[in-house]
């Protein structure tokens, strides 16, 4: 990959800073941080990456054992457990970066975009997602402090390694809450999906369009 080529690539994928959007080149230290942001999320989908593809391929090599030729793996089923508890963890710093949990919007959606009830429930959410990244760091260290004697059966492995994802997804989760919470990061900063369309909104729209026209739509 030559030089140009790779910086496109890094700004394509927001993992550089564009100082062409910057008055005289001076990048403010925010741009900074969200630049380590960026970085944290890239090399956590990296890491999810990687484990899902290592526990398929592990599983279908261990089925295809036992059932072709009658045998199999000692630590087929104890690699992959590890690896759903790191995808699973990940994953879920992943959602919070977007926004893409599961959330119930009835009440949300019955007041104003923009208005100070939609903010002040977004504040609310931020919060709630701080404190739980904050619970998952703190408790998730705790624990692995007090298994670090033990051992796994199969992979004779240190215990702790499987309570390593529950500390890192609360450090992301809680990074992201408070850079929300500080208004480091917009809600229109997306590293994994598309913007999300409001129907609502998006009917309302159509609606006053066809007002406009005189309901001939």
């Amino acid at each position: 990959m030559s030089g140009s080529s790779k910086s496109s690539w890094l700004l394509e994928n927001k993992l550089a800073i564009d100082k062409s959007k910057y008055r005289d080149g001076k990048v403010p230290f925010s741009a900074y941080i969200v630049l380590v942001n960026h970085w944290c999320h890239k090399i956590i989908l990296t890491i999810s990456q990687i484990a899902v593809i290592i526990m398929l391929c592990t599983v279908f090599m261990n089925v295809v054992l036992r059932f072709c030729f009658n045998s199999g793996i000692t630590w087929a089923e104890e690699i992959p457990r590890l690896l759903v508890t790191l995808f699973t963890f990940l994953a879920c710093a992943i959602g919070v970066r977007d926004h893409m949990h599961i959330s119930v919007t009835m009440v949300y959606s019955r007041f104003p975009k923009g208005g100070k009830m939609r903010k002040f429930m977004d504040v609310l959410s931020d919060i709630a997602t701080l404190i739980c990244g904050i619970f998952l760091l703190y408790y998730g260290i705790m624990y692995i402090a007090r298994l670090r004697p033990g051992s796994l059966p199969m992979t004779g492995w240190p215990t702790w390694l499987q309570y390593i994802p529950a500390p890192i997804g609360g450090f992301v989760m809680t990074f992201d809450s408070i850079l929300f919470l500080c208004g480091i990061l917009k809600p229109e900063d997306l590293l994994y999906s598309e913007p999300e369309v409001d129907y609502q909104e998006l009917l309302k729209q159509q609606a006053a369009e066809n007002a406009a026209n005189g309901g001939t739509n």
